[in-house]
């Protein structure tokens, strides 16, 4: 599901990655989770962080992330500390997350300061539901809502001439099939060079999915996307049915066989894990996929 703060602090406090920030938004330390989905989590951040970091790169932060159901995400943060922060950051979530996350930033100085400091002037609009500064913003609004949305964003100077990331994990899976196309297809209309970052689940239809979605049911959690979630071609499918140029899928099995194979050998010595197979089934259950449009030729694709 979408980022657990208390399961990411739980991994940072374990060594899987550096997170200073997790700290002020998690209420406490979760209750330990299996080694499998400690290194799902190492994952996905590092195959997400792969991506974003090398669209800023390719762009020489000349550039703006939108992240799309962000809750309590720390990615601004980090961006910041190395030097990689775009020309302006959005996040967008539902105005009652947005108060949660306002009321940390504002009661936790090591949240506002860097906030703060890279804005220019004396006066930052604070509201309830709404945060705004030079390079950081936060919306309260729904995503099903894109002519809400998009309002929202212009208002706060989205500028759809820059190139573009947009971001969304676990999010476009609780939206209708329709209502997640709308959203895509929003952004394909509205950026001309872009790239979309979707992390969720996929190879849905057998067992291991089924028992997935009956267990989510049970916790009156259902996914109203699930049918894009079928395989690595759907979920390319709805970028290229809705204007997108290109778009690419990987599972999340393949992303961690990807990745730096000295620092996979560091993190599987923080936890014995008995039984591979079921880390290899959850991670064939979720992937990355990103589709991209690309007028300036930052020529985006994925390499190690």
């Amino acid at each position: 599901t979408k980022r657990d703060t208390a399961t990411e602090l739980f991994a940072t406090s374990k060594g899987y990655w550096k997170d200073p920030y997790i700290q002020y938004f998690a209420r406490s330390v979760g209750e330990r989770k299996a080694p499998e989905i400690n290194r799902g989590y190492y994952a996905r951040v590092q195959g997400v962080n792969h991506l974003l970091d090398a669209f800023i790169k390719k762009a020489e932060c000349d550039c703006q992330v939108i992240n799309l159901g962000a809750g309590l995400d720390t990615t601004f943060w980090r961006l910041k500390d190395e030097n990689l922060m775009p020309r302006k950051f959005f996040e967008v979530d539902f105005p009652t997350v947005v108060a949660r996350k306002i009321h940390n930033i504002k009661t936790k100085p090591p949240l506002s300061k860097p906030i703060i400091e890279t804005h220019s002037t004396d006066s930052l609009l604070l509201d309830a539901h709404s945060l705004d500064s030079d390079r950081y913003c936060i919306i309260g609004a729904d995503l099903r809502d894109v002519s809400n949305l998009d309002e929202k964003l212009k208002k706060f100077q989205l500028n759809p001439e820059l190139p573009t990331l947009l971001l969304s994990e676990c999010v476009l899976v609780y939206m209708t099939p329709s209502q997640s196309s709308n959203l895509v297809h929003w952004a394909a209309e509205t950026f001309h060079t872009a790239m979309f970052i979707n992390y969720e689940q996929v190879n849905m239809s057998d067992r291991f999915g089924q028992v997935m979605i009956e267990n989510l049911q049970r916790r009156q959690c259902t996914l109203a996307g699930v049918e894009a979630c079928q395989s690595l071609d759907s979920q390319k499918e709805r970028f290229l049915k809705t204007g997108w140029e290109n778009a690419d899928a990987l599972d999340m099995m393949t992303v961690y066989s990807m990745l730096p194979q000295d620092d996979v050998a560091r993190i599987e010595r923080l936890e014995f894990l008995d039984e591979r197979e079921l880390l290899q089934q959850l991670l064939q259950h979720y992937s990355i996929c990103w589709a991209s449009k690309d007028k300036h030729n930052l020529e985006m694709h994925y390499t190690q």
